[in-house]
Order: C-alpha cells, then sequence, then structure tokens
C-alpha cells in the first residue's frame, strides 16, 4: 500500500512539475523572446528561441510519458534528467560568466539542477 501510494504521489507530482517546460516551451514558441520579456523582435534569435522552446515543450511531453507507468520508465527518467541537468548546468555557467538573471531563469535553473534530480532519485525508488 505504501509503495502505491508513493508511486501515485510521484506521478502526480510529476504532472504538476511537467506543466514548467510544457508551459514555457508553449510560450516560446507562440511569444518567443518576449516571453521573458525581451522585445526586440531579430528574426535568427526568434528563431533559435523558438527552436530550444520546442526541446522544452518536448522534454516536458517526453515526461508526460512516463506517468501511467512511472515504475517501468527508468532509462527514459534517467535520460531526461541528465538532459535537463546538462541544460541547468548551462544556466549556471551563463549566471558565472553574465551575471545573475532574472527570478524566473533562476527558478527554472532551480528546477533543473534540484527539482528534476530529486524527483529522478524517487523514481529510482520505486522502479521495477
Amino acid at each position: 500500500m505504501r509503495a502505491t501510494l508513493s508511486r501515485r504521489t510521484l506521478q502526480i507530482v510529476i504532472a504538476i512539475a511537467g506543466l514548467v517546460p510544457v508551459g514555457a516551451g508553449l510560450a516560446g514558441i507562440i511569444a518567443g523572446p518576449g516571453f521573458v520579456g525581451q522585445v526586440l523582435a531579430i528574426p535568427d534569435l526568434t528563431s533559435h528561441f523558438a527552436y530550444l522552446s520546442g526541446l522544452l515543450l518536448a522534454i516536458g511531453l517526453l515526461f508526460y510519458s512516463t506517468i501511467p507507468r512511472i515504475e517501468r520508465h527508468a532509462a527514459r527518467f534517467r535520460l531526461l534528467t541528465l538532459i535537463v541537468a546538462i541544460g541547468g548546468l548551462g544556466r549556471l555557467a551563463s549566471l558565472a560568466l553574465h551575471g545573475v538573471p532574472g527570478p524566473s531563469m533562476l527558478f527554472g535553473m532551480t528546477m533543473e539542477l534540484v527539482v528534476t534530480p530529486l524527483l529522478c532519485l524517487w523514481q529510482s525508488r520505486i522502479a521495477i
């Protein structure tokens, strides 16, 4: 019963946490750099921003794909976590090289370097 509760709770937490990459990915595709407050629309920058937002959307959808049988998707979950954490390390490098970003970017970095790895550890505890 306890394992079922932990499994179900993790599924709910993944569904909620997944709103971040799915929502930010969609918003980035639709609004481009305006999503993060940049009003200058340079086609190359907007195109690159939309591409990266599409990757973020895909990562969120792939995390969602693990929900129904969360205990059976350890490899996928770990790969996605690695991808997200490497992105977070990129943000951390940017922080060191270019200065502290705004609150939404710090939130993203926290999700990437703290929350997602903790969720991966949780998933590994229920994996079969």
